[in-house]
Order: structure tokens, then C-alpha cells, then sequence
């Protein structure tokens, strides 16, 4: 009877270490799966970035989201993805391993996608597996919009005018709601030159606009084109802005009005006088008068520099010169501007009625231009007519145009003695 007695405390200690294991074993498990949920849930989106920060319609972009495990134990993630129907995964197969993320560490997930249209923004979800516990999910968020860049020419001359150097200002505005990067604009055009030949901007915000300026030289007329190529992410774009250049008038330039224009002759050569005026908005630098062919500078003043001559001011000149043909006698005034453009304009004189009379008849006018010539030439020139003096002379110009009110003066001066003096010459009389 002892025997089982003891056999049976035997049996009962035996049953009671086996539950105490399975319990214990039980324990532990539930222990282990309690942690590797708690460390999965200590791993969480900390940021997420695109690039460009807005599509265009079925532009291809980047969006990076990076994870932080805040946690004590490595977590193993797998099988990242983005949950939208308008975004398409273009590197899908890039992540086909399980990636651990350490305790205090960060992981990031670059993936290239399509974002395909209509504009708007759409909503998406990023989605990670980890090896022991449940899924991570986080909303992005992705902007689609298909509104280009504007640009126009803000500024150009009133007028091109040829050899000439203009300012020509290019206005570009980015109404997106996010940055551009590296614009290039590069102006082009036949017989036409744009300085500096390229235009450089780093970024240009979304919802900003900025200028930019050239120096142009037109030889020709011609289209200046600006060619504008910019980067969205990584996708470049362009656009071109067209400007017609056309030569004209100068609105702002100096203009040279010319008047008592008056000839005399001196042997074989001639001397020409008169006054030139600035009627203009500019200065004119260095301004020149000679003749042209078929006439030939000689003599004192083959070319008369008068200098720098401002807007409403004036100044005399006289040009001596040889021609055998009096009846186009070219009278050439050239300057500059302040740029250093030369400028011309030419006077056609026909002399042929007033070469012994001593002043110039009107002739034709024709302008012509170096570089940045106005075409309107001159304003307010014209000669005077010849008609004889009392004294037999030329009444046209100089003071020989008094001669008349001289010789009034006089006789009226001897009238006026001789009546006052009457009495005292009849006494002279009769006394003789």
C-alpha cells in the first residue's frame, strides 16, 4: 500500500512540473508577440517630400517618405507601397528584401512615380508591412496642375534703330503653386545681337515672377526669339517669347532743326552759316557739321565741331567748301549719344540761284544713319529769298537785312534838323 502511496505522489508532482512548464512556456510567448507589436507600433512616418513639389499631368516625379523607429528594437519592414488609382509606381521592384530599422534610426523610401491628371490634388496612402507585427499607413498628399509658365517682353525701346544698342527687359512669371529650377533664357535672332547671350536663375518660387534685361544690336530687322527652358523635378520644360524688332524713329533721340542757313561766296570756294538747334529729348555728343559729295570740305572750316549739345539748346556753325555742282549740296550733321551710337542726318542745299547773292535757297531733305539715325531728319530748315537793297545790295541775311530801316533812320534824323534849323538857314540865305 505504500508502494502506491508513493507511486501516486510521484505521478502528481510530475503533472504539476508539467503544467508549471506549459504555463510558463505559454507566458513567454505571449510575452515575446506583447513586445514585437509594441516595437512596431514605436515605428511611424516622420516626413514625406516630392519632387517637384506639383506634377504636371502625367509628368514623372519622386516621392521620398522617411520612417524613424523612436523605439528600443529593430524592426524589419517590407513591402512599401503607395495606395492611390492616379498614381503609378514606376521602380515598384525596387524594394523586394526585408529591411531592418534599428532603435533611433531613420529609413527612407524614394519611389518614382506618374501622377496622372485632371488638376487638382489627390489624396493617396503609403502602406509598409513589418516582419512581426501589423501594416504602417500614412496619407500623402499630390498636387497635379497644368498651367505653364507666362512670360512677355515688359520693355522695349520706342523705336529700333540699326547699329544701335537698345534695352529690352523680359518679365517671367511662375503662377504655380510651386517652384521652378534652373532657367535658362538665351535670346537668338538673325542679324541680331543680345547681351550677355544667356540669362541664368537658380529658382524661381511658385507664385513669382522676376525680370530680366538684354542690350540688343539689331543689324536687321528681324524676330528676336527667347528660348526659356526650366526643370519640374527632373522633367525640363520650355517655352519661347517672340519679339518682332522693327527699325523706326527714335522718339528720344536728339533732332537737329537748322535755320538762317546763309551762303556767300569767296573766290572759288563758298561759306555756309546758320544756326542748328536740339528740338530732341537726348543730347547730342560731339556734334559735327561738314558737306557731303559732291561737295568738298577746304578752306577755315571744313568740318565745324560744335561739341555736346543739349535738348533745347542751340548753336551757330560755318562750313567753307569747294563744289562745281551748286544745285545738291549735301550739309552733313553727325553726333553721338550717350550709348556712343553715331548718329547722321544730311541737308540737301540747291545753291545754284543764291551762290553770288550771298545766302542759301531750300532744297530737298534726306536723312540717313550710321548707326541710330532718326528718319524724320531736320525740322524748321529753310533758306531766304534775295530781293534788293535801297543801297543796291543783297537784303537776305546778316545785317544787311537793316540796311532799309538804317537809311530811313537817317533821312528822318536829316528831316528833323533841317526843320528845326529853317528859320536859321533862310536868314543864311537872304543874308547871301
Amino acid at each position: 500500500m505504500k508502494k502506491i502511496t508513493g507511486l501516486f505522489s510521484i505521478i502528481v508532482v510530475l503533472l504539476l512540473a508539467a503544467t508549471a512548464s506549459a504555463a510558463t512556456t505559454t507566458t513567454a510567448s505571449d510575452s515575446t508577440s506583447a513586445t514585437t507589436q509594441d516595437a512596431s507600433s514605436l515605428v511611424f512616418v516622420s516626413s514625406v517630400s516630392t519632387n517637384p513639389e506639383v506634377f504636371f499631368p502625367y509628368e514623372v516625379g519622386t516621392i521620398t517618405v522617411t520612417l524613424t523607429n523612436s523605439g528600443t528594437t529593430s524592426v524589419g519592414l517590407s513591402s512599401p507601397d503607395i495606395l492611390s488609382n492616379k498614381v503609378h509606381i514606376m521602380n515598384k521592384d525596387a524594394w523586394n528584401t526585408i529591411s531592418y530599422i534599428g532603435p533611433g534610426s531613420t529609413m527612407s523610401y524614394s519611389f518614382s512615380i506618374r501622377a496622372d491628371p485632371p488638376d487638382g490634388t489627390t489624396y493617396a496612402m503609403f502602406s509598409i508591412g513589418t516582419k512581426d507585427g501589423g501594416s504602417i499607413h500614412s496619407p500623402l498628399v499630390i498636387k497635379v496642375d497644368s498651367t505653364d509658365i507666362k512670360a512677355y517682353v515688359s520693355e522695349t525701346p520706342g523705336a529700333f534703330t540699326r547699329s544701335a544698342k537698345e534695352n529690352v527687359n523680359l518679365t517671367i512669371i511662375n503662377p504655380r503653386a510651386g517652384g521652378i529650377n534652373n532657367l535658362q533664357i538665351i535670346p537668338s535672332g538673325t542679324g541680331i545681337v543680345a547681351t550677355p547671350s544667356t540669362r541664368y536663375i537658380n529658382l524661381l518660387g511658385g507664385q513669382n515672377s522676376t525680370d530680366v534685361s538684354f542690350v540688343v544690336t539689331a543689324e536687321q530687322e528681324s524676330d528676336l526669339t527667347f528660348q526659356i527652358t526650366y526643370d519640374n523635378g527632373d522633367t525640363r520644360h520650355s517655352t519661347n517669347v517672340v519679339l518682332p524688332v522693327k527699325f523706326g524713329i527714335d522718339k528720344s533721340a536728339a533732332v537737329m532743326t537748322v535755320n538762317n542757313v546763309a551762303l556767300t561766296s569767296q573766290g572759288a570756294s563758298f561759306d555756309v552759316t546758320g544756326d542748328v538747334t536740339n528740338t530732341g529729348i537726348s543730347d547730342a555728343k560731339g556734334l559735327v557739321v561738314t558737306v557731303g559729295s559732291p561737295a568738298k570740305g577746304s578752306g577755315t572750316y571744313p568740318e565745324y565741331a560744335i561739341g555736346s549739345l543739349a535738348a533745347d539748346d542751340s548753336s551757330s556753325f560755318e562750313v567753307t567748301f569747294t563744289c562745281n555742282d551748286l544745285s545738291s549740296v549735301p550739309l552733313e550733321f553727325s553726333w553721338k549719344d550717350d550709348d556712343g551710337d553715331n548718329y547722321r542726318v544730311t541737308r540737301i542745299l540747291d545753291l545754284r540761284s543764291s551762290a553770288g547773292a550771298g545766302n542759301a535757297m531750300a532744297g530737298n531733305t534726306s536723312a540717313s544713319r550710321s548707326s541710330g539715325m532718326p528718319q524724320n531728319g531736320f525740322q524748321g530748315m529753310g533758306g531766304r529769298s534775295s530781293t534788293n537793297s535801297l543801297f543796291g545790295g543783297s537784303s537776305g541775311n546778316g545785317i544787311s537785312a537793316f540796311y532799309p530801316v538804317i537809311a530811313g533812320g537817317i533821312l528822318l534824323v536829316v528831316g528833323i534838323v533841317l526843320w528845326k534849323k529853317r528859320k536859321w538857314i533862310s536868314a543864311k540865305l537872304k543874308k547871301q
